[in-house]
């Protein structure tokens, strides 16, 4: 299970600020269902030029929740211009503290907001926030800017870190190299020249399945929970691991994210890379 702080759990449980502001001055909408996570963000400016109101609705999990709810809060009173300083850590900070794997969530919720004031200073003519370069992780949309962004202002060093932050290199794991070469450009560092890993010895189905269930119960079970889902080991077929969600995973229409996008890239990671996974039919 996550360690989530107090403050954390109270805005995940009793979330302020729910819903759609009216006639909004400012609308922000990032990520989308098919990656797992979804943010509107909506604010009223005030006579004085300030947030008088602002309003959220996500699709994700008790990290997307808390870190919209506390942005909602944070900026209430401020300017555009101060709006525009609030950074992803400045959120997890106000919650706490995030668990590392979850703070995408929060670089969510900045995202949000800086799409909402180019919504309002474009006069509702910029919809998105969108960052402009090459798009690095296809899995996820992430592009090179983005990269670049929350390695310099988290100050990153390793793959997993930028994933934990944006997602990239999260899915198939093929735009890896490219990470860690953006992670030593931005750092000035060399490349340093990969070592060739030894062959793995030949797995027996025995202990592939004992390896897929020891990932499922390590790595995947515990996200799962957290959110009301679940998953259940139906077979493992030579490179074919057949699986059933259950709970809330179950009616959940980012379903085929959570296959592939995270029970598949775990047990490809941890177990072996020629792994497919599938639902068990009904």
């Amino acid at each position: 299970m996550w360690d989530y702080t107090s403050k954390v759990m109270d805005h995940f449980r009793n979330p302020r600020n729910v819903g759609v502001v009216e006639n909004p001055d400012g609308v922000g909408e990032v990520g989308s269902l098919a990656c797992g996570d979804a943010l509107k963000l909506t604010f009223k400016l005030g006579a004085d030029q300030r947030i008088a109101a602002a309003k959220f609705q996500t699709f994700g999990c008790a990290s997307a929740i808390a870190s919209s709810s506390v942005l909602t809060e944070m900026i209430k009173g401020m300017t555009l211009d101060e709006a525009e300083k609030v950074t992803n850590q400045d959120i997890a900070d106000v919650l706490g503290g995030l668990p590392e794997q979850k703070m995408h969530c929060s670089v969510m919720g900045r995202e949000a907001l800086e799409a909402a004031i180019e919504y309002y200073r474009s006069g509702g003519k910029k919809t998105a926030h969108v960052l402009e370069g090459k798009v690095i992780c296809t899995c996820f949309g992430v592009t090179e800017t983005e990269i670049e962004r929350v390695i310099r202002e988290n100050n990153l060093h390793a793959v997993e870190e930028v994933t934990n932050y944006c997602k990239a290199g999260g899915g198939c794991g093929g735009c890896q190299d490219e990470i860690k070469a953006i992670i030593a450009r931005v750092h000035g560092e060399p490349l340093k020249p990969e070592t060739p890993a030894p062959p793995k010895p030949r797995l027996t189905t025995i202990r592939k399945i004992q390896l897929v269930e020891e990932i499922l119960e390590r790595e995947v079970r515990p996200m799962l929970q957290q959110d009301g889902g679940d998953i259940e080991l139906i077979d493992v077929d030579g490179d074919r691991v057949i699986v059933g969600l259950r709970g809330r995973c179950a009616m959940c229409r980012a379903a085929g994210f959570t296959l592939d996008g995270l029970v598949g890239a775990k047990l490809r990671e941890f177990v072996s890379p020629e792994l497919v996974i599938e639902e068990e039919k009904p």
